[in-house]
């Protein structure tokens, strides 16, 4: 038997529903849409699809409310409105999170080494971002920027040199500036997307997340978000 598309879309809205409640803790009965209003102040998914849902919404009641029959229903969707009602239901079943997509061996530095040698690392493998430690501890992200202000400051010096210059001397041009942010491994790429537009929205550009277990920033480093990376993300 043919599964109608009306069933289909019912179907997703009611499992939709039901893991909206979850993120805010309720089983009570309440208003679809006031569901998606608590639900986007706690999950970035809700809010990347809200007009999407709210819009469906008002198809399901439309379906519902006017069906005369358990074999009728005055709104059948089109078939791309399914498929979407039921992507949403796999974004928030099986979200894609930072961990999944960027999760990677990322080359780390100590703040005692010279300059030549990041650089070489920059050439041999194309890096453009830097996480700096002393011993275990972090203490700030390198970046082409932060290089060259630290050029820019040694034009007039007669010490200028990459083999003398240590990784913690650029740091020293990088720590005025807000240019990183700490994401856990959990968190989903839509999460990450919004911090990068609020960062924007607030006047200044993040070079990159930097992704640990837990989002802090002293537990191991297991991958890096960039701009660019997100290009990818629909």
């Amino acid at each position: 038997m043919t599964v109608r598309n009306s069933d289909r879309f019912i179907t997703a809205y009611n499992r939709i529903d039901q893991l909206m409640k979850e993120i805010i803790g309720t089983q009570d009965h309440l208003a679809f849409f006031r569901v998606i209003d608590m639900a986007k102040k706690k999950n970035a998914i809700i809010r990347r699809y809200e007009a999407d849902l709210r819009e469906y919404g008002d198809l399901r009641n439309a379906i519902i409310h006017h069906r005369t029959s358990t074999e009728y229903a005055i709104a059948e969707p089109h078939e791309d409105v399914v498929l979407k009602m039921e992507e949403m239901e796999v974004a928030l079943t099986k979200p894609i999170t930072v961990g999944n997509m960027f999760q990677t061996k990322v080359t780390t530095f100590q703040r005692t080494d010279f300059l030549s040698y990041a650089l070489k690392v920059i050439s041999d493998k194309k890096y453009n971002q830097f996480p700096v430690y002393d011993g275990t501890e972090f203490k700030g992200l390198i970046t082409p920027v932060g290089i060259t202000m630290w050029l820019a400051s040694t034009v007039d010096s007669a010490s200028f040199s990459r083999k003398k210059t240590t990784l913690g001397e650029i740091l020293t041009h990088e720590n005025g500036r807000e240019n990183h942010q700490f994401i856990g491994r959990n968190a989903s790429v839509y999460e990450a997307l919004e911090i990068f537009k609020a960062a924007i929205t607030r006047g200044r550009r993040l070079e990159a997340l930097l992704i640990t277990e837990d989002g802090k920033p002293n537990t191991n480093l297991i991958g890096i978000v960039t701009p660019m990376s997100m290009m990818k993300i629909k």
